[in-house]
């Protein structure tokens, strides 16, 4: 090949171009076997520091066990190699079998490590990215027929057994960061117990750390179990006693590594939302003390945002400049690309969102964080660091994360699982089981939905939600607004909600202008048609003014970047209904008909989430569950209270049990399209309230009394042979979880 393309054998051009770095042409050209061309100069410049991780100690030692058995468990922590060397081993390995098998699979807990990994690997494997390496995380794919080696979230991977139930596509699959017990990282190990008994040939690498490898052991039985060993860990301080202040503690720590003047950046650990408090303390902080200290630049940093590594390994602007990373409990495998940092600030603690079955909300709690994190928070910075632990060395951790499994809301879990049962794999062997409660919960909501025929299997509506990526009861009032002729709009609700926020957090002392601002998209019917507002005004600056739409979300205070993703979840959306060949109707926002069938589209979907202002004065009463809670202060409800009064029912998208208790994203309904559109053996689970009192005499005076001697007898929606959603009867004579 080299010859037909240059006229010239390897000898000939060995002494025409010597190479800078690496084995010279004289003693022959190597060829990267990945794509057939000759290695770069840095293909060895970086071979060289990959030999120097800890993870290459064990090469030989995995590559047998990986010729030798189905599955195989690499314990170890961030910063030794094995996110980016044993994904490219397991290329090597399917390469040998000339990918009769399939190509390589890495999974990964947060999308922009995919991309952080997917690049740095194909700079060492000396090929494009998008080419023999490639990513696929939500909304972005960077793949090609060529691609060898895929990165990808596990959610992703979860999503794409829906058309390859078994994986086929695949030889070898890597789960990593499995100890980070995500619900789609559990599903996935669990699922893939059935999948290699049907496939022999499959290879399975799991990454983790050692805390989680008895749990492993025990769910797989007698498996290769690879240790990697670690560097040595940093200089680790304890705190004498537990200190409750611990935000203001790693505050005045930041202060004192600073005028020490020693070099390095530091991370600080914080519990959630803290860090934006702490950036806009440290900022004032800093301006107060001495030039001669130079700048320190506090950096807030969230799990998952985007160009995540720019600003890691971004150098400082002056040689006096210190960066202060203010980051959450989660994402710290990511900081493995983090060289400049020389301090980490460990607070212990969390808050986690946990999911309360019995009142469908989640609730936020402070706790400790697990072990794991600890250690290796200790990693972080080096063997020449120092990690401050703001909590005495003999307090008792958890030894592991949490499963997610267990603390989230599961029934879009159950929905996948009820999915996969139809594709032919058997049940889902979890690593810890979900909850029984929340189980029961999540198919009495399916039951609801109409997602579950009389047996407890998969419904046609259910399939049909089941291709969809949405939540379930988004998926169903999406489905639902094919009947009701407004799907244009709902796909905008749908997208608008899916994304992060659109709304901005004003600076200090603009609050008052930034509500201003907002208020000229509030729509009176609430905040759902406020958010098809704010798409619509979005959209139309993009079509007359592309190049000032950033100002304008800007001068707005909204999220430019956050209605992107807005805007890249509904053309995904759209094409999964053309797809599956559901009608897409034309626009009419505004018009009475249109509001009224996007209100009983939402309604077929969230009824479940219903409320009613019981005096008058804003104390809401849930239905389902007999809380009282309030509206969101930042709710379009919020600024026309005092004018208009507030509804007496609503419908709302999320509420959460915290301190502030507040539904969110909320629009007024009428209790005579609530009935007509919950289905009515719904309605009569409900617990006793005045509320279902009102709705009780309100079916008499309708004239639906007759619908109280026959329980057994429901709306719900259904599909017709042409795609679109008719109303169809469905007796319920059964209990209704399965």
């Amino acid at each position: 090949l080299l010859k037909s393309l240059t006229g010239k054998t390897n000898g000939e051009l060995s002494d025409e171009f010597p190479r800078e770095d690496g084995p010279g042409f004289g003693d022959g050209l190597e060829l990267n076997q990945f794509d057939g061309l000759p290695f770069s100069s840095r293909y060895y410049k970086l071979l060289k520091e990959r030999k120097s991780l800890s993870v290459w100690k064990v090469r030989r030692e995995f590559e047998d066990a990986l010729a030798n058995n189905q599955l195989v468990v690499v314990c170890g922590t961030a910063k030794t190699g094995r996110s980016t060397q044993i994904p490219q081993w397991c290329a090597e390995f399917c390469l040998s079998a000339r990918y009769q098998h399939g190509m390589v699979v890495c999974t990964q807990t947060n999308k922009q490590q995919v991309v952080n990994l997917a690049l740095r690997v194909a700079d060492e494997m000396d090929v494009n990215i998008g080419h023999e390496v490639g990513y696929i995380i939500p909304l972005e794919t960077c793949c090609s027929a060529d691609t060898v080696l895929r990165y990808c979230t596990d959610d992703m991977l979860l999503r794409e057994m829906m058309s390859d139930p078994f994986l086929e596509h695949y030889g070898a699959i890597i789960i990593d960061q499995a100890h980070e017990r995500t619900v789609s990282t559990d599903i996935l190990l669990g699922l893939l117990k059935d999948i290699l008994l049907q496939r022999p040939e499959l290879r399975v690498v799991v990454l983790t750390v050692s805390s989680m490898t008895d749990k492993l052991l025990g769910h797989y039985g007698s498996i290769p179990l690879i240790s990697v060993e670690t560097s040595c860990p940093a200089e680790v301080v304890h705190s004498n006693s537990a200190n409750k202040d611990y935000f203001y503690s790693a505050l005045r720590l930041v202060l004192e590594i600073h005028r020490t003047k020693e070099d390095g950046d530091i991370v600080v650990f914080f519990a959630s939302a803290e860090v934006l408090c702490a950036q806009s303390i440290l900022q004032r902080e800093g301006t107060r003390l001495g030039g001669d200290l130079g700048e320190m630049v506090p950096v807030v940093l969230h799990a998952g945002q985007g160009g995540l590594l720019p600003f890691l390994t971004k150098q400082s602007g002056s040689k006096m400049s210190r960066r202060v990373f203010l980051s959450t409990q989660q994402g710290e495998d990511m900081w493995w690309a983090a060289e400049s940092v020389n301090f980490v600030i460990d607070t212990g603690v969390q808050k986690k969102m946990v999911y309360n079955p019995r009142v469908r909300a989640n609730s936020e709690i402070l706790q400790p964080i697990s072990q794991y994190q600890a250690d290796l928070r200790k990693q972080l910075s080096g063997p020449s660091g120092k990690c401050f632990c703001l909590y005495p060395v003999q307090n008792q951790l958890l030894a592991e994360n949490s499963p997610q499994i267990l603390e989230s809301n599961i029934t879009p879990t159950v929905l996948l699982l009820k999915r996969m049962e139809i594709a032919g794999l058997g049940q889902c062997d979890f690593i810890d089981r979900p909850d029984p409660e929340g189980l029961m919960q999540a198919l009495e909501e399916l039951d609801y939905l109409a997602a579950l025929d009389d047996d407890g299997n998969l419904s046609e509506i259910g399939i049909i939600m089941s291709e969809i990526p949405l939540e379930p009861q988004m998926a169903k009032a999406l489905l639902a607004s094919c009947e009701f002729d407004c799907v244009n709009e709902m796909l905008t609700i749908a997208a608008m909600l899916s994304a992060p926020s659109c709304f901005l957090k004003p600076p200090a002392g603009m609050t008052h202008e930034a509500i201003h601002c907002h208020r000229k998209f509030q729509h009176p019917e609430g905040d759902h048609f406020t958010l098809i507002n704010i798409y619509n005004a979005f959209k139309q600056n993009q079509r007359e003014q592309y190049f000032s739409v950033e100002k304008w979300c800007q001068d707005y205070f909204l999220d430019h970047s956050a209605l992107k993703t807005a805007e890249a979840i509904r053309s995904e959306l759209t094409d999964t209904l053309n797809r599956i060949e559901l009608p897409i109707s034309d626009p009419s926002f505004g018009t009475k008909t249109n509001t009224l069938n996007i209100k009983r589209a939402l309604l077929a979907g969230f009824f479940m989430q219903i409320a009613r202002d019981v005096d008058g004065s804003g104390n809401y009463f849930i239905l389902t569950h007999k809380h009282m809670t309030h509206i969101h202060p930042l709710s379009s409800y919020g600024a026309q209270s005092q004018k208009l009064g507030l509804p007496e029912w609503v419908v709302f998208h999320e509420y959460t049990l915290s301190e502030n208790n507040c539904m969110r994203t909320v629009s007024e309904i009428s209790p005579q399209v609530f009935i007509q559109m919950a289905p009515l053996y719904y309605f009569y689970n409900l617990p006793s309230s005045e509320s279902k009192d009102i709705l009780q005499d309100m079916l008499g005076s309708n004239g639906s009394g007759k619908f109280k001697d026959e329980k057994q007898k429901a709306a719900v929606a259904g599909s017709d042979s042409s795609g679109g959603c008719v109303v169809m009867p469905q007796t319920y004579d059964r209990c209704v979880i399965q």
